[in-house]
């Protein structure tokens, strides 16, 4: 990387740990560099976008001076990032970390010198509306007795600095020994202490540190109109951050190491969920690639009712429902009184409007352009979100969470929406942009919002005109038994009207249309291994060079179809080849346990938005296919 910030190699994905206050989701390197940051929310317009582009387009770099990185780890349960730098003449432990709770955005940084001597460099470079604002920076007293911060502004929005003061690039250097008297060189105004204020937005310091000595600083957002906020004490914000993941994660029981990264991607989930308004984003991070180099660059910031709901589904398999119902408050005010206008994605508040538009400015990522935001599938008809979203309220109220007026009433608007849509060809999960068509994996999750309406009053003593419910079932599995299987290829098809296979087909048996060792199915396996899977064993979505998505380009394999493959393997009895793939699939992981979209085979790189509430509770529901295969407790 080059000191002036003019380029650098991008970082790869599996060097970068998220951390989350259920409110955003900002990532680190591994070398200490905060390269994205939406504050105050997961879709907010970022303040750090170098992931993106270059340094100059927003970071917060903290690293030892001369140190390399010894070692990192989240602390047991937690999201609190701890990183150990060794220098020729010390060693330095950074902890990083978001306190929950509340109606404040704080990143925390501490750094403590543990051993000898060592010197920190900071290099913050504040960029607003992803790097298209640079603010006005200056010095605040804060309360009227000399507690000083830095303030950056840029139209609405502000960021406050607190801890060891920072300096304007280029006037001088800062040192500070844990909290004393800060000591400077002159600047080139001849004033030391005189902060002007920096247009520039760019803050420097280095900090010398003996064993034993602490500095901490915090980053608030906060609306540039209001005054700004009382920093928080670092090390009671520390111990409340602590408390809140261990205490939700102790519910998790782990017996061996696969369970161990299920409790990890469990904690990720919970990660990427908005603790106020409930919504669960499919990523906190937007145009990541899925080919590096390539245009399929999406803005994933948003709340899928598909992913969310697969997501609910997942939690609840290990008992936790209150992030079930507090989901479940969010899709009946996004949805509120017309289902007819339901959407197959909102804003993290249900906000309706997503438009999608190009940031020309922003290099990508690896040079992956255009860098988007918004999406423009938002506007999509995909006829298996209804079907996802009913099979997760049913296992919420299998789980014996009683059905109040609103939210079953809820249920029958959707199921009257696909009735009303019965006919309408859809874009499918994967949200095609060629043509709309008859997606077999769509027809069966239509089937399968029917079906559990059918249970819904029949098991659970719910009103609904249970007969055309069934009607439409059973017309719906006569149509994909008759035009979404090829019995000359023994395989279910991708489309009504082509021949090719899908990897979302894997999911036919988890709706309850076919069984997993139904003859039909252990065809369609067959052929998604011919045809599907390469010679490294992970699974593509679909074959891109027929055109089907409209798209320039190709993908990597997507993680979620191999973690489907395995949950195929493991309910049909091929136990041994699920423990195989399974085992393959962890290895994708980082060491921190994250996990991309996708994964390049070839070069071993993680791929796409990361990390991917989709490929994470993917793997949680393998690891519990194969623990019931296994007849062993689940985690």
């Amino acid at each position: 990387m080059d000191d002036d910030g003019s380029a650098r190699t991008t970082a790869p994905l599996e060097d970068y740990a998220l951390l989350s206050d259920l409110h955003t989701g900002p990532l680190v390197s591994r070398e200490g560099s905060v390269d994205w940051l939406c504050f105050p929310r997961f879709d907010s317009p970022s303040v750090f976008a170098a992931l993106l582009g270059t340094p100059e387009d927003g970071r917060w770099k903290l690293s030892a001076v001369d140190g390399e990185v010894a070692s990192r780890r989240y602390l047991p349960r937690t999201f609190v990032l701890e990183t150990t730098w060794r220098t020729p003449t010390g060693t330095v432990v950074v902890t990083d970390f978001l306190p929950p709770g509340g109606d404040r955005v704080d990143l925390v940084r501490r750094v403590e010198c543990v051993s000898g001597h060592a010197e920190v460099e900071h290099d913050l470079r504040i960029r607003f509306d992803y790097g298209r604002a640079r603010p006005w920076t200056r010095r605040v007293d804060l309360d009227g007795s000399g507690t000083c911060a830095l303030l950056s502004v840029a139209g609405p929005d502000a960021l406050l600095l607190a801890g060891p003061l920072l300096h304007p690039a280029g006037t001088g250097r800062a040192e500070d020994r844990a909290g004393t008297a800060q000591r400077h060189e002159a600047s080139p105004e001849g004033h030391p202490d005189d902060y002007r204020g920096a247009v520039s937005g760019r803050l420097t310091g280095t900090f010398a540190l003996a064993a034993g000595e602490v500095l901490d600083w915090s980053l608030t957002c906060h609306p540039s109109h209001r005054e700004p906020p009382v920093p928080q004490d670092a090390q009671s914000a520390l111990d409340r951050t602590v408390a809140y993941w261990t205490e939700w994660s102790a519910r998790i029981r782990v017996h061996d190491r696969h369970d161990r990264a299920a409790l990890r991607s469990l904690m990720v989930l919970r990660a990427l969920t908005h603790a106020e308004t409930g919504g669960i984003v499919a990523a906190p991070t937007t145009s990541l690639p899925e080919e590096f180099g390539g245009s399929r660059n999406w803005d994933y910031r948003y709340t899928w009712l598909r992913d969310a709901a697969l997501t609910i589904e997942t939690l609840i398999a290990h008992d936790v429902t209150d992030g079930a119902l507090h989901w479940r408050n969010w899709l009946l005010r996004a949805v509120a009184g017309d289902a007819d206008e339901l959407r197959i994605m909102y804003g993290v508040a249900g906000e309706r409007q997503l438009p999608e538009h190009v940031l020309d400015h922003l290099g990508g990522y690896e040079n992956s352009r255009p860098v988007r935001i918004g999406n423009g599938a938002a506007g999509q008809y995909q006829a298996d979100v209804v079907g996802e979203v009913m099979i997760a309220l049913a296992a919420l109220r299998d789980a014996g969470t009683a059905e109040d007026e609103y939210s079953w009433e809820l249920q029958k608007n959707l199921l009257r929406f696909a009735e009303r849509h019965y006919d309408r060809r859809g874009h499918g999960i994967w949200e095609v942009r060629g043509p709309a068509r008859y997606f077999v994996h769509g027809r069966a999750m239509m089937w399968a919002a029917f079906d559990r309406g059918v249970r819904a009053v029949t098991e659970h003593g719910l009103d609904g005109p249970v007969d055309r419910w069934r009607d439409l079932r059973h017309r719906l599995r006569e149509e994909i038994m008759t035009r979404g299987f090829d019995a000359e290829l023994n395989s279910f098809t991708q489309t009504y009207d082509n021949r090719e296979v899908d990897a979302a087909l894997l999911q036919l048996p988890h709706t309850g249309l076919v069984a997993p060792d139904d003859p039909r199915m252990l065809g369609t396996v067959a052929r998604i291994e011919r045809e599907l899977r390469g010679d490294h064993g992970l699974l593509h979505r679909y074959r891109t060079a027929t055109g089907v998505d409209g798209l320039p380009g190709d993908e990597y394999p997507f993680l979620i179809c191999s973690f489907w493959l395995v949950e195929q393997y493991a309910r049909s009895g091929r136990v041994d080849d699920a423990r195989v793939l399974l085992d393959r699939l962890a290895a994708c992981a980082t060491d921190l346990g994250l996990l991309a979209e996708e994964y390049d085979p070839v070069t071993g790189r993680l791929a796409g938005n990361f990390p991917q509430a989709f490929s994470h509770l993917g793997f949680v529901r393998a690891v519990d296919a194969v623990a019931r295969a296994e007849a062993r407790p689940a985690p």
